[in-house]
């Protein structure tokens, strides 16, 4: 009988495989037994207590290649208890969310003892993924089998077999059956619908569900900034003194947009369960290192690192490094000018159509070089984050994305600022503006969806091929698939997705009254991205691990960051218009102060309305503060209780002291 996603966890050698584990070809044999028995152990005895097997029996690999690939599970018990483990929150019966805890299980919604579905497939493979990377060093000194892997107590076993090869990767299984339903109902028709965000969450987990959520969101909101504009790029290109209207609605959308999508995304988050859901105190994470010590606010034993020495790490090296890149970004900008400069040159010589055409030529080499320079610089950057040697995943992004936005921003629209404020020339500003967003978008999609899936689709037809020349009597079904996407590229994470995003939102909002045009191509090109993504998400990547999310987190913040910082451009750019500056023809001290002022007036009708939309809906803050006063009333009766027992004990002492 055929091995499939579908069958049920009946017993350990026909358990429903979850997630893969690559080894490396050359593995000792002691060291996969001993990773099987940690892997398999009781939680008491150091163990994660899965189930595991390998892909391929005795017989089955001295007749195929010899695949180090193994197969990993849980029962549904064990999954149940994970769930409590790891703090998943879950519908109660009286429609309230709670942390799901084994022993009140039949009280949620959905739950029944002979029902597998209430865990959705993303958030056991999540769990199978939390319990491996629980497995630490206890005893050991170094992984059996090879003495240079040293080991330390609490040293995590995982991300030391992966650094030292032993493991080559490990990553969650697709459902076939199921990621052919979310296709049909997601992107194999081009249509502009509605997302399944919830079949996609189910799926994929809350982060990636989000970022489709918000770019479904930003591309609908982006709508009528396009339908405002293109009258404005047809009937008043030169009328600055009319684009006043245009931009000051630019930038209450921008504002109104921001806080319309917290509300909606704490209505989707709570459904979900993450808005509720607590965080337990955070891990070091896999890749912090230092030497072993005890932590003075958990008391546990895990590695230590100065804060000093990382200090010095990010002033003395990382920060230089990004300066001298902000530089060579310059320089580079520089010498765009300059191709811009010759270009023009010969075009008002020659003025034939090659020369017009080639007029667009500098633009378009210098947004691919931007984009170039954004993926390399983006390389330097992990490893420059990884290197100072942050403890918390959450410290790690935060200078991750720091140190990306702000080489990012500088990249891609430095040329536009130097337009703008130093050259003064509209029209060859309209013209970078277009060339920049255009290009890129272009760039984008071949690169991140088109050129992968075709790639994808050439290693498919040699694993079909291949399987197709076995004739080994075994079952191929599961063997195609595995070995199918251990060859798929790994998804790195919706960083480079939100960036692309942040970036067009700079297109668009930074320089509106320039170029109204940006929000039409802007949504052109989302109303491709989204299918472009959904098609790399299931067929061109592996599948990645879920992460539960409640929100966009430092996204939001950069969104925002940006949508300040196009009130100042944009109120700068209607002030140097040749039509304003004509209704102050002597004192240009008066232009400044009234520019000034409106921008003033701006920025603080953006904080009032940012300030005036809640953040969540009302019926989400009334349920949120009910499941606080609940637990307040708990821990409450759990003290009383606890002041009863303490009474009563001293009571019974009290009395047998008194009794002769």
């Amino acid at each position: 009988m055929k091995v499939t996603l579908s069958a049920l966890d009946t017993h350990e050698s026909s358990f429903t495989p979850l997630v893969v584990i690559e080894l490396a070809q050359d593995v000792k044999e002691e060291t996969k037994e001993w990773l099987k028995n940690r892997i398999i152990s009781r939680k008491k005895d150091g163990g994660a207590q899965l189930l595991f097997r390998p892909l391929l029996n005795k017989y089955e690999k001295e007749t195929l290649e010899n695949q180090n690939l193994y197969l990993v599970g849980a029962s549904r018990i064990r999954l149940l208890l994970g769930a409590e483990a790891v703090g998943l929150v879950k519908e109660c019966s009286d429609d309230t969310m709670r942390a799901f805890m084994y022993g009140t299980r039949h009280n949620f919604k959905g739950f029944d003892d002979d029902n597998d579905d209430f865990l959705t497939m993303a958030e056991r493979q999540f769990i199978i993924k939390h319990e491996l990377e629980s497995l630490r060093a206890r005893d050991e000194k170094m992984i059996p089998g090879y003495p240079q892997a040293k080991l330390y107590p609490g040293k995590s076993l995982l991300r030391r077999l992966l650094t030292s090869g032993i493991v080559i990767q490990v990553f969650p299984l697709h459902d076939n059956e199921a990621l052919k339903k979310l296709e049909d109902t997601w992107y194999t028709r081009f249509t502009v619908k509605y997302q399944p965000i919830d079949s996609i969450r189910g799926y994929f987990g809350e982060t990636i569900a989000l970022y489709f959520g918000f770019l479904e969101y930003f591309t609908f909101a982006l709508i009528p900034v396009a339908v405002l504009g293109l009258p404005y790029y047809l009937f008043v290109w030169e009328n600055y003194d009319k684009y006043v209207v245009f931009a000051s609605f630019n930038l209450i959308w921008s504002t109104v947009i921001l806080e319309v999508w917290k509300r909606g995304c704490a209505s989707m988050t709570y459904r979900w369960g993450t808005l509720v859901m607590k965080r337990q105190f955070e891990e070091p994470r896999p890749g912090y290192h230092g030497v072993l010590g005890i932590n003075s606010v958990t008391g546990r034993e895990e590695p230590l690192y100065p804060s000093y020495k990382r200090q010095l790490r990010i002033y003395l090296v990382s920060l230089p490094f990004v300066c001298l890149c902000l530089y060579f970004s310059l320089f580079v900008m520089m010498i765009y000018f300059d191709m811009e400069a010759w270009a023009l040159d010969l075009h008002e010589n020659s003025r034939s159509e090659w020369t017009s055409i080639l007029l667009y030529v500098p633009s378009i080499i210098y947004a691919i070089v931007i984009e170039i320079m954004n993926r390399l610089y983006r390389y330097a950057a992990e490893f420059l984050t990884s290197w100072e040697n942050h403890r918390l995943e959450s410290a790690y992004q935060n200078h991750l994305i720091l140190k990306v936005l702000v080489f990012n921003f500088l990249n891609c629209f430095a040329s536009l600022f130097y337009i703008a404020f130093v050259l003064r020339d509209m029209k060859l500003l309209r013209q970078s503006l277009a060339t920049l967003l255009i290009t890129s978008q272009i760039f984008n999609q071949i690169v991140e969806s088109l050129l992968p899936y075709w790639l994808q689709k050439k290693q498919h037809v040699k694993v079909k091929k291949k399987v197709q020349a076995l004739k080994a009597d075994i079952d191929a079904t599961l063997y195609e698939q595995v070995v199918l996407e251990k060859e798929m590229g790994t998804y790195l994470g919706t960083f480079d997705d939100y960036l692309e995003l942040f970036l067009q939102f700079g297109y668009v909002s930074l320089f509106s009254c320039v170029y109204p045009l940006a929000a039409a191509f802007a949504v052109l090109n989302n109303l491709t991205e989204v299918n472009s993504d959904a098609l790399k998400m299931c067929r061109v990547f592996k599948r990645p691990f879920s992460e539960p999310s409640a929100s966009i987190g430092v996204w939001q913040l950069a969104f925002e960051t940006m949508s300040v910082i196009s009130v100042v451009t944009n109120c700068a750019l209607i002030g140097m218009s040749p039509q304003v500056n004509a209704l102050f023809p002597e004192s240009k001290a008066d232009l400044i102060l009234i520019v000034v002022a409106v921008e003033h007036a701006l920025l603080a009708l953006k904080f009032i309305l940012a300030f005036a939309i809640p953040d969540k809906p009302r019926h989400i803050q009334m349920k949120l503060a009910r499941l606080e006063f609940e637990s307040l009333e708990a821990l409450k009766q759990q003290q009383m209780k606890h002041v009863a027992e303490n009474l009563k004990e001293d009571w019974r002492e009290g009395g047998k002291e008194e009794a002769p």
